[in-house]
């Protein structure tokens, strides 16, 4: 009876020591956030980068930044994170897309003549085609009458119109009388520097809605935005005093701003122009001087 009670008490012994020598099964962190992928940007978004701010990015893609907050249903324009992807062309309304006619493939049976000429690919008739002729410089002038060397046969040139301005074109003005210090550059000066005195004036370049005023951009002082249509953009930085709040629409000529030097180490003004967000030369839009 001892024995049989000795070999019970073993079998247990080893079957309790096989279950605690094995690992125990991994726990589940529920509280960890799930990582995610953010895919890469496409055409018309953008990713937050290190340093961006929504006035930065809405000035660099030619858009105001509370167009951009709406977009992406930023209620708070400081609240944006490195890395997130947002909306900066406007959303395509819906129904608006483009439709496009199904091709008719029902391969209609044309009737015709037997000993009648094909019809072309248009739905005419082609007429039949010329039998080759033999070659001279007569009849090689004829087919090719630009090469025809007597004066006579000359066409008359006509002077090539100048191209028609653009829906988006602005009849520019210079913003400030002061002399042109500094011109644009593409590696470095993204406008050109005016100038002047402290409190001169500074004039809005063209018709157009303020979109920004305030210093939330480095490197431009006191600023002052203003979009012109949905391809121009005129910006007017290290001013002392800012005349015009945002959402005014302002005139071409209207003074918005007096110069000064916030942000700058000399009484200037810097003033760029951005065509769809990129800065362009100002010289090339406006009036000779």
């Amino acid at each position: 009876m001892n024995r049989v009670y000795l070999i019970a008490l073993s079998v247990l012994t080893a079957t309790l020591a096989g279950c605690f020598s094995q690992p125990p099964a991994p726990a589940e962190d529920r509280g960890a956030t799930a990582q995610t992928t953010t895919a890469p940007a496409g055409p018309g978004y953008y990713t937050v980068k290190r340093g961006d701010t929504l006035y930065r990015i809405a000035i660099e893609n030619g858009q105001d930044y509370r167009d951009i907050a709406a977009w992406n249903y930023i209620t708070n324009p400081a609240e944006i994170k490195e890395g997130q992807i947002l909306r900066v062309i406007p959303p395509v309304a819906e129904g608006s897309a483009v439709v496009t006619s199904p091709v008719d493939g029902g391969g209609s049976v044309e009737a015709r003549p037997l000993d009648a000429p094909p019809a072309s690919a248009s739905g005419f008739k082609t007429e039949p085609r010329v039998g080759k002729e033999p070659y001279s410089d007569a009849a090689y002038i004829r087919l090719n009458p630009q090469t025809d060397p007597r004066p006579e046969a000359k066409p008359e040139t006509t002077a090539m119109p100048p191209a028609a301005p653009g829906p988006d074109d602005v009849p520019w003005i210079w913003p400030a009388t002061g002399k042109l210090v500094a011109p644009f550059s593409e590696s470095g000066n993204k406008g050109l520097d005016l100038a002047g005195k402290a409190g001169d004036p500074i004039l809005a370049a063209g018709d157009g809605k303020v979109v920004y005023v305030g210093s939330g951009l480095r490197g431009y002082g006191e600023l002052v935005i203003i979009k012109h249509n949905a391809t121009f953009l005129s910006a007017y930085a290290h001013n002392r005093k800012i005349l015009v709040k945002e959402g005014a629409q302002v005139t071409r000529g209207q003074k918005i701003a007096e110069m000064g030097n916030t942000d700058s180490d000399t009484v200037k003004l810097h003033f760029e122009i951005r065509k769809q967000g990129k800065p362009v030369d100002p010289a090339q839009y406006l009036p000779k001087r």
